[in-house]
């Protein structure tokens, strides 16, 4: 019995095309190349819980057309930042116009930011605040706060399935992180990580998400079994070669793993 995540979405806060943009991944991005990319956002698809999507980002109505999807039964929620939250609207409506009510799990600081800004929401979906581990089928959750950088804080999700031994992490928005914020990264069969940059150039008081080199040295610290990187801004061309290690991958949308 296994555990399927899809990759609907690997891009950063602004995706790619970034409008204002023509450097050559961007251009590349327009022609409906390997570099287009919606936020990132991954499906999770285990017959003893259903589907369950991470995060609902603005892309959330077009991935789920291209998925072939029309009802979510779960959703868990990083952080309320827009590339993040900005199609929960849209799951209402569906809820609604499908006589269903959504389900959505997050911390309470977090629903408290979504639904100052999205009243309504509550009439369409149950928002259930996270207290302490989770449970889905044969799976716990572990949900602990992460350093974002000069955008503050967000939230990862650990998964563990202790009867087979299995174990994987998402973590798509952090940065620096050190001591307890390390510790449920331990022993992973598959970790999918956020990494904006390559190698970024700016002031690191002006950063929020690691770049690929800052990855693989955490990468090489955890020793996670696979790992993938998402969260990836224009700054990574996924037609160039860059020498990652084996078991190290840019994700590509469309892409599945299973645990």
């Amino acid at each position: 019995m296994s555990l399927t995540i899809a990759f609907w979405g690997t891009g950063d806060a602004m995706g790619v095309p970034r409008v204002y943009c023509s450097c050559e991944v961007c251009e590349e991005a327009r022609t409906g190349g390997v570099n287009r990319r919606m936020r990132s956002l991954v499906h999770l698809d285990d017959e003893q819980f259903g589907t369950m999507l991470i995060d609902c980002g603005p892309d959330w109505r077009s991935q789920m057309e291209a998925a072939g999807l029309k009802r979510i039964d779960t959703m868990l929620i990083t952080h309320a930042h827009f590339d993040h939250i900005a199609g929960l609207p849209e799951w209402a409506d569906l809820c609604r116009w499908m006589k269903c009510r959504g389900k959505a799990y997050a911390m309470p600081d977090v629903i408290h930011d979504i639904l100052t800004r999205y009243p309504w929401l509550s009439s369409q979906i149950e928002f259930h605040p996270i207290a302490g581990p989770l449970r889905f089928g044969s799976w716990d959750v572990h949900t602990w706060k992460v350093n974002h950088g000069k955008n503050g804080y967000s939230y990862a999700f650990r998964f563990t399935d202790s009867e087979r031994g299995r174990s994987f992490a998402y973590c798509s928005d952090s940065i620096a992180l050190q001591g307890e914020e390390l510790l449920p990264l331990a022993e992973l069969d598959v970790l999918i990580l956020g990494t904006s940059f390559y190698q970024e150039p700016y002031p690191f008081e002006t950063r929020s998400v690691y770049d690929v080199v800052e990855a693989l040295a955490l990468i090489e610290e955890l020793k996670p079994g696979r790992t993938m990187l998402t969260h990836m801004s224009h700054d990574i061309d996924l037609r160039r070669d860059y020498g990652l290690p084996e078991g190290v991958i840019c994700a590509r949308a469309g892409m599945t793993v299973t645990v």
